[in-house]
C-alpha cells in the first residue's frame, strides 16, 4: 500500500492526536499550565485538544493537509506564552527542572518548523 505522504507526516499526525487526546485525559494537567490573564480554561483546554485531534487527522487527507499544516502553525504560535508561563511561575512548571522549561520553547519552533516543511510553496 502506497502512502500519497511520507512516514513523517503520519508520526505528526499522531503525535498532535494523541496530544489532543491528552486534553480531554488530564484536563486538570493542562488547566494548571495556562496563564492567570487566559480566561475560560477549561474552554481552552477542551477547544485545543479538540483542535490537535482535528488538525492531527486532517494532515492525512490531501483535501485537507495543506489548510491543516497552516492551522498547527498558528496554533502553536498561540502555545508559545504557556511555555514562557510555565518557565516563570512555579507552580506552572509541574516540577519540571529549568533546563526541560527552556528547551520547551526552542522545541516549540522545532514543531512550527516540522509543520513548516509540508505547506506547498
Amino acid at each position: 500500500m502506497d502512502l500519497p505522504y511520507p512516514w513523517h507526516l503520519y508520526l505528526m499526525a499522531i503525535t498532535y492526536v494523541i496530544a489532543g487526546v491528552m486534553h480531554f485525559v488530564r484536563p486538570k494537567m493542562y488547566m494548571r499550565i495556562l496563564p492567570g490573564y487566559l480566561p475560560g480554561h477549561k474552554f481552552l483546554v477542551s477547544f485545543s485538544g479538540f483542535a490537535e485531534i482535528v488538525l492531527g487527522s486532517a494532515l492525512c487527507f490531501p483535501e485537507t493537509k495543506d489548510i491543516a499544516v497552516f492551522c498547527i502553525i498558528v496554533m502553536l504560535t498561540f502555545f508559545l506564552p504557556v511555555h514562557f508561563h510555565m518557565l516563570f511561575n512555579e507552580r506552572a512548571s509541574m516540577g519540571l527542572s529549568k533546563w526541560v522549561l527552556i528547551a520547551r520553547i526552542p522545541l516549540q519552533f522545532a514543531l512550527m518548523y516540522w509543520a513548516y516543511v509540508y505547506l506547498p510553496l
